[in-house]
């Protein structure tokens, strides 16, 4: 199926890793641009050698309103428009709520949820002015759920779903698609902990009905088909992607 990415221009948020790392990667080799984003530029520049001469990066720190603020901006004055963001960037505080500094679930939301809605807003105005474009958000199936130990990122996580929904819902008639993923259990650094232990890797994937955790790569084809231009009525759809998990709940 030809997604028609090709010469297509794509911010990509927490680039250097994980999800974040295998969409840009795969999203070159569909043909589009890709910008990569994300705090380390060491590991950007890894991202960008295995990109087909088609990734470009910039630091940025989610944390910082000025370094996102001209995120969307860089991407234009590099490639004169902006057709598609994944906002994949997050962090995952865990931890006893009891016990959390306030402070703590200020850093979640502020890269969780503010820096995706101020990114959007921007990358919103450029693709409404342009006739179009595609938004997706990286939530969680936590977002879905909500999980103890993990409340915080479940508060700021279940925000960028809603965010997405009403989003989708004002820019319909803009010909800008809105939509989210919540993935589960994927066997990225994030999870390293889990994957290098026998008993926690066990215990995990006894929740998981598919029996495993999830290879990186097997997100990545739903992400190019959202920030494609070949699925134009899909918007404000929450896709969760977790072996099952959520339905046996």
């Amino acid at each position: 199926m030809d997604l028609q990415l090709e010469n297509t221009v794509v911010l990509v948020t927490g680039a250097s890793r994980g999800l974040g790392a295998e969409m840009a990667i795969k999203l070159a080799e569909e043909g589009a641009y890709v910008v990569a984003a994300a705090r380390s530029v060491a590991s950007l520049a890894e991202v960008a050698e295995r990109g087909h001469g088609r990734i470009s990066i910039v630091e940025a720190d989610m944390t910082d309103e000025e370094s996102v603020a001209g995120l969307v901006d860089e991407v234009i004055e590099r490639h004169g428009r902006i057709d598609g963001l994944i906002n994949n960037a997050g962090i995952a505080p865990a931890g006893k709520f009891v016990d959390q500094d306030p402070q703590i679930w200020k850093d979640a939301l502020t890269v969780n949820v503010l820096a995706p809605m101020m990114l959007a807003q921007a990358a919103g105005r450029q693709m409404i002015a342009q006739g179009g474009g595609r938004i997706v958000n990286v939530a969680s199936t936590t977002g879905v759920r909500g999980k103890p130990y993990l409340v915080g990122y479940s508060t700021s996580k279940g925000a960028v779903v809603r965010f997405t929904e009403a989003l989708a819902a004002e820019w319909g008639s803009k010909n800008v698609q809105v939509n989210c993923i919540a993935p589960g259990a994927f066997r990225t650094e994030a999870q390293k902990a889990v994957t290098e232990s026998e008993d926690l890797l066990a215990r995990r994937v006894a929740k998981i009905p598919a029996g495993r955790m999830a290879d990186p790569s097997e997100l990545v084809p739903l992400a190019c088909l959202l920030v494609s231009p070949v699925s134009p009525f899909t918007t404000g759809a929450i896709f969760v992607v977790d072996g099952g998990e959520s339905g046996k709940l």
